[in-house]
């Protein structure tokens, strides 16, 4: 079993930022933990890595709605459920996950409930509110999983609107 480097994103909305695509570089696979926006965003993130998505509550375009809204993994012997609401989550199939994926808060989080480890990479999105933009980074050692939160460096609203434009 080797080391392998799991990016995790979610709640793009239709972007995909530079910066997200920087951090997520080198990454063995990517999880979308849903709100994709778009298909444009997973082939995008294609490019770089194999992608696994779920859809997330406003993924309603006709190619969007074919994308599992759960989805179990298995990856580097760890079993992973992705989903995109972490109220969603079904404890069952938490209780039988060593890793469980989620987003929708926005709100970047990393925590353990029994032994199960759960993340939430928060937004790599349009900014909301004043939460940060994020993604997550997951090394998988010998079965052991390492998350990690990435705070992107990202232009805020107003200072990309200076500029004349925004991302």
């Amino acid at each position: 079993m080797g080391d392998l480097r799991v990016g995790v994103i979610s709640d793009t909305h239709g972007l995909v930022r530079p910066e997200a695509l920087a951090a997520l570089d080198g990454c063995t696979m990517l999880i979308h933990a849903g709100d994709i926006g778009s298909m444009a965003v997973l082939e995008t993130l294609s490019r770089h890595a194999p992608v696994h998505a779920v859809r997330g509550n406003v993924d309603r375009d006709p190619g969007l709605m074919a994308i599992p809204v759960t989805l179990d993994l298995v990856v580097g012997g760890l079993r992973v459920h992705v989903v995109h609401r972490p109220q969603d989550i079904d404890p069952l199939a938490a209780a039988a996950a060593d890793l469980v994926v989620c987003g929708h808060t926005h709100q970047p989080r990393i925590d353990r409930i029994d032994r199960t480890l759960r993340v939430n990479p928060g937004s790599a999105g349009p900014r909301r509110f004043s939460l940060p933009v994020s993604v997550a980074l997951v090394e998988v050692r010998n079965g052991i999983a390492e998350p990690r939160l990435i705070t992107l460096d990202v232009p805020s609203t107003r200072a990309a609107s200076r500029r004349g434009g925004h991302r």
